[in-house]
């Protein structure tokens, strides 16, 4: 496909993000060209990037409990049940699930997710909510997961199913979020049953296997024109039943009781389960996506500024003023103030 003036003129920075997290093959006219794939760009990305994430992993695993060290490699995911005692977990959850807050919705086929974000005044109103953040397994799991010794990301999530008629929730269908690996957490204040729609993750996909590297490669020639929206921006789907041919299982469902914490590589495949009723899933969710390449840990400028408590509201405040002034759609919505346990607005 010819380039437009427009990539022409932004060829450069193109090819600069190439050492960074980027990852649209539709975007960039460099990271989506079939030419440059087929030459091993893709196939480099990777093996560079998992190279050098666990290589910041191994400087930080002497905080991981040995047991979930081993888990880990084995599966690329950790489970920890009754994190906190029960009777801090009981206050915990009161705390958090009926106090309204501002809140973001997004709506994703038949499913909504709403977040509130875990910023410098609600750590401040809700010092058990800053203990769980520091809670020893909290910390160690989700820096070490994601390879960089920094806070991760954190929000209230609410996960509301079948909350309309309309097609399946994209995220029910197995993917790997990006190219490089990646960390998310789910610290679980409901039970989640599997008629719920349950984590669901295929054991050992974090791994880069001879297998999954000839996968990606493939991939990375024909995802740009597949007219697969989410493989073609970079986060690859993959049918349950090529699982087989890369070595890996089928997906585990995770269905567990509240008071558990789940941390896993999302380089790994995973999904949303299929909710088989109305259900609705509260959790601390933790999130960690940088640049893979760098040798060292950092938050960068917001870091040096004080702002990283406050990364979330300033991403939606981004977010809104880009639709503002480009047009393109915001999908985290203001919904005002609302509780976790709120139905959808």
């Amino acid at each position: 496909m010819p380039l437009t003036l427009k990539a022409l003129a932004l060829l450069p920075w193109s090819a600069l993000m190439v050492l960074s997290s980027d990852k649209s093959f539709i975007d960039n006219p460099v990271l989506g060209s079939r030419r440059l794939n087929t030459w091993g760009l893709h196939s480099w990305r990777l093996t560079q990037a998992h190279r050098a994430t666990w290589a910041r992993r191994q400087r930080l695993a002497a905080a991981v409990a040995p047991d979930d060290r081993v888990a880990f490699a084995r599966d690329g995911f950790v489970v920890r049940h009754d994190l906190l005692p029960r009777d801090d977990f009981r206050r915990l959850r009161d705390i958090l699930i009926s106090r309204p807050a501002p809140a973001r919705e997004m709506v994703q086929g038949d499913t909504v997710t709403r977040r509130i974000a875990v910023d410098r005044d609600r750590l401040v109103d809700t010092p058990a909510l800053l203990a769980l953040l520091r809670h020893p397994a909290w910390t160690a799991l989700t820096r070490y997961v994601a390879g960089y010794d920094q806070d991760p990301w954190a929000y209230l999530q609410t996960i509301l199913t079948q909350t309309r008629e309309a097609a399946p929730d994209p995220q029910t269908t197995l993917h790997a979020d990006t190219f490089h690996p990646t960390m998310k957490a789910w610290y679980f204040l409901t039970d989640v049953e599997i008629e719920d729609g349950p984590f669901c993750y295929v054991p050992g996909s974090h791994r880069l296997t001879p297998q999954r590297l000839a996968w990606e490669r493939a991939m990375s020639l024909s995802v740009a024109a597949s007219g697969d929206r989410y493989s073609a921006r970079g986060s690859f789907r993959i049918a349950d039943g090529a699982l087989g041919a890369l070595g890996l299982p089928s997906a585990r469902r995770m269905a567990v009781p509240a008071n558990t914490l789940i941390v896993a590589d999302t380089f790994g495949f995973h999904a949303r389960g299929h909710s088989q009723r109305a259900a609705k899933r509260i959790e601390v969710w933790g999130y960690d996506r940088r640049n893979p390449f760098f040798p060292w840990s950092t938050d960068g400028l917001l870091a040096l500024a004080g702002q990283t408590d406050r990364r979330a509201q300033l991403y939606w405040q981004m977010l809104d003023a880009q639709e503002r002034f480009t047009g393109r759609r915001n999908p985290w919505r203001d919904a005002g103030l609302l509780a976790p346990d709120a139905p959808a607005r």
